[in-house]
C-alpha cells in the first residue's frame, strides 16, 4: 500500500577542468592586456652644492620668470601669457643664449595641477621644438629616429635649464 517514493538524484558536474579553464583565461587576458605607466615629468636635480663653491652669477637678460598664482593666471616676466606665448619666449631665449639661460618657474600651491602641467607642457614643448630643430639641421632627421648618442648631443646641445621654487606667503610673488 505505502509506496516509497523514490528520489531523483540529480548528478554532480564535473567540475576538473574549471580551475584550468579559469587558469588559462587569466594568462590569455594578462598576455593581451596593455598596461601603460606613467613616466611623470622627466626632471634630474641639481647635484648638492660642494663645498666651497660660490654661487653662480646669473644674467637676468638671460632669465625668463615665470609664475602660476593660485587662480590659475600664467605670467612671464610680469605679462600675462598664454601657454604658447610662454613656448615662444623659452624659444626665443634659449635660441638666444643656449647654455646660460635660466627658465625660473614658481607655482602657489594652491593652484590646479592641470594648469601646473599645462605650463610644463608649454616649457617642455618648447624645448622640444628647439631639439627638433637642431636634428634636422645638424643630422638630417627628426629628433625621434635619433640614435641615443646622438640624442644626448642634441639634448647637451640645448639643455633644459629650469629652477623651480614655490611662491611663498611671505614673498607674494617673484624675488
Amino acid at each position: 500500500m505505502f509506496r516509497k517514493r523514490f528520489r531523483q538524484q540529480i548528478p554532480e558536474l564535473n567540475t576538473t577542468s574549471t580551475a584550468d579553464i579559469s587558469f588559462m583565461l587569466l594568462i590569455f587576458f594578462l598576455v593581451t592586456s596593455s598596461m601603460d605607466t606613467d613616466k611623470g615629468l622627466m626632471r634630474q636635480l641639481a647635484p648638492p652644492p660642494m663645498e666651497n663653491a660660490k654661487p653662480q652669477d646669473v644674467n637676468k637678460d638671460l632669465v625668463v620668470r615665470v609664475e602660476l598664482d593660485a587662480d590659475d593666471h600664467l605670467t612671464c616676466d610680469g605679462n600675462p601669457v598664454t601657454y604658447e606665448q610662454l613656448s615662444e619666449a623659452v624659444v626665443a631665449i634659449a635660441s638666444v643664449n643656449r647654455t646660460d639661460h635660466v627658465v625660473t618657474v614658481q607655482a602657489d600651491r594652491a593652484t590646479t595641477y592641470e594648469a601646473y602641467f599645462h605650463m610644463q607642457d608649454a616649457i617642455v614643448a618648447a624645448y622640444h621644438q628647439l631639439r627638433e630643430q637642431y636634428a634636422q639641421r645638424r643630422f638630417g632627421k627628426p629628433y625621434s629616429s635619433l640614435t641615443s648618442d646622438e640624442r644626448t648631443l642634441t639634448n647637451d646641445y640645448y639643455p633644459q635649464r629650469i629652477s623651480e621654487t614655490p611662491i611663498t606667503a611671505e614673498k607674494g610673488g617673484m624675488p
